[in-house]
């Protein structure tokens, strides 16, 4: 009685794959036929109209995917904020002594990675670190830290970024790390006045109130070797700071397909 069963159960299951089989065949020869009926209905002008707008639609789609939504601005908003938080701070600490505002950038960039990676992790796509960028610059003029020259630095940063990002499909832990040295560079508009216009800039900074002894520093600082310090240093903070992130938040970046 039992071999009977099991020969009935075996039996069903070979006749239930057939009719689905069947059915299968059956799907495709309708679909064939309605083919072929539309084809002869249907004027040729008309079908190309159609094809046309699935071709827009499809393109449109493409379109939206690669494009900031409200909720990746936001995202990208709470970020930017954390961001200036730690970049004001070592602005403040840097007002104690003349090096640690020429190395800001680094400082900065040591610790920021978190905001900035997570940021990338969450919106894969264009223009998110150049709205980090002008969200920054933004509040800075806000402020009254904004010069012209951080300015320049802070586009050509954002600009780069951008590059390294495109180039690495935006999913490249790597990549993303390479945009955010190329974001770091742009807080050396901070100190490079200095150099680059040296004698009206301490003037400037002493007629503001700056102590007479953290300007005579300052001047004594600003020599070319520390210039290369102080390009060099959010490069270095920026690949360390990298680090300590990825490995914090690697489940993270794991589920954005970054690693």
């Amino acid at each position: 009685m039992i071999y009977v069963r099991f020969l009935g159960r075996e039996v069903l299951s070979h006749r239930d794959r057939a009719d689905k089989t069947g059915q299968t065949k059956q799907r495709a020869s309708d679909i064939l036929i309605w083919k072929e009926r539309e084809t002869a209905f249907f004027p040729e002008q008309w079908l190309e109209k159609a094809n046309q707008k699935r071709r827009i639609q499809m393109m449109s789609k493409t379109t939206n995917g690669k494009m900031l939504t409200g909720r990746d601005l936001i995202t990208t908003g709470i970020f930017s904020a954390l961001y200036f938080v730690i970049n004001f701070a070592f602005m403040l600490i840097s007002g104690f002594h003349p090096l640690l505002w020429i190395l800001m950038p680094g400082l900065i960039a040591l610790f920021s990675g978190i905001p900035f990676l997570l940021m990338c992790a969450k919106v894969q796509k264009p223009g998110a670190v150049l709205l980090m960028g002008i969200i920054t610059g933004l509040i800075y003029f806000a402020t009254g830290q904004f010069t012209l020259l951080i300015l320049a630095t802070f586009v050509i940063a954002c600009a780069l970024a951008e590059l390294c990002r495109a180039l690495t499909h935006y999913k490249s832990f790597a990549g993303n790390v390479a945009a955010f040295i190329c974001f770091s560079l742009g807080m050396t508009g901070s100190p490079l006045p200095v150099w680059v216009m040296r004698s009206d800039f301490l003037a400037q900074i002493s007629e503001q109130g700056m102590p007479a002894d953290y300007v005579a520093t300052l001047e004594k600082l600003s020599s070319p070797a520390m210039l290369a310090v102080m390009i060099a240093a959010p490069v270095i903070g920026a690949a360390v700071g990298s680090v300590f992130t990825k490995r914090m938040f690697k489940k993270h970046f794991e589920k954005a397909g970054m690693v």
